[in-house]
């Protein structure tokens, strides 16, 4: 496995961690609403997470593309505020493992070289397991609830937890390219993926960002406060009836959209018990390196 470049790469601290699971996101392509990484750092903050490692910008991005910015602070100082991917960590010392966080960007320019860092904070953090969130437009009304996809690269991890494993053949993103490098690496992932309305393209969407959680919870047993997101939700919800219902074309397609997703059979789970348990066994009696 390449080593990381240690210009590139700044450790703020020891990643003295218990057994941790990563869970990453990345704004972009696969960030519809910014769901995924407005999930993330609610994840972040509930658990008290502080800067662990930096990737520096200066390699990856295009800055005429996604330009920095610049701020006054509370001294009325101005702040230059660069594109940043940091991922934070937080000890969890009631649970079974620790949590590794990243709400980052995803950089235009040498993918393989970035995906190569972000490797190597797994493996230098001793994580057991990846979790990628993301979120797509696609044909689901604000109706009714947003439903996401679990996936896993890791064939055994997917038979167990009842997942799907990837069918996807066309252009991808890095987090694409996160998933085949860890793949190679021997490093469980798991992909959750929520659909947006697509009518309702801009952020904030607190339902989006409230669903990834819960299924996050549901998978890993990581609490990420989703209940309390219920009445962001539904206000959320409440705006978005208000302006379809002003619209009678709107209207109609909606409830088009709701007719295809009732008729859909409810996929059934089981309880998040049964899930973290089964995870957890699963991780204590994978063997090293083992797919």
């Amino acid at each position: 496995m390449p080593h990381a470049d240690e210009d590139i790469l700044t450790w703020h601290d020891d990643p003295d961690l218990r057994r941790p699971i990563m869970v990453l996101g990345l704004e972009g392509l696969f960030d519809a609403a910014e769901a995924a990484t407005s999930a993330l750092r609610r994840l972040a903050t509930r658990h008290g997470a502080t800067p662990l490692a930096e990737i520096d910008p200066e390699l990856f991005f295009d800055f005429t593309q996604r330009r920095p910015t610049v701020h006054f602070d509370g001294n009325r100082r101005r702040v230059l505020t660069w594109p940043a991917n940091t991922t934070v960590a937080a000890q969890r010392p009631d649970a079974d493992h620790d949590l590794l966080v990243l709400a980052g960007v995803e950089p235009h320019l040498r993918w393989r070289t970035f995906t190569d860092q972000l490797a190597e904070i797994v493996h230098r953090a001793g994580a057991e397991m990846v979790v990628t969130l993301g979120a797509m437009a696609g044909l689901a009304p604000h109706t009714r609830p947003l439903g996401v996809v679990a996936s896993s690269t890791d064939r055994h991890l997917a038979a167990r937890l009842g997942l799907g494993t990837p069918s996807y053949q066309g252009p991808t993103g890095v987090v694409g390219v996160l998933h085949d490098r860890l793949a190679r690496d021997g490093v469980p992932v798991v992909s959750l993926r929520v659909s947006v309305p697509h009518y309702v393209p801009g952020p904030p969407n607190p339902e989006a960002a409230r669903s990834l959680l819960s299924r996050l919870e549901l998978v890993t047993g990581i609490d990420g406060g989703h209940d309390e997101m219920q009445e962001m939700a539904s206000d959320w919800r409440a705006r978005v009836d208000a302006a379809v219902n002003d619209d009678d074309d709107m209207r109609e397609y909606v409830r088009h959209l709701e007719n295809q997703v009732d008729d859909e059979v409810d996929e059934l789970l089981p309880s998040g018990d049964d899930l973290a348990a089964q995870l957890e066994a699963f991780l204590r009696n994978r063997p090293d390196g083992d797919d």
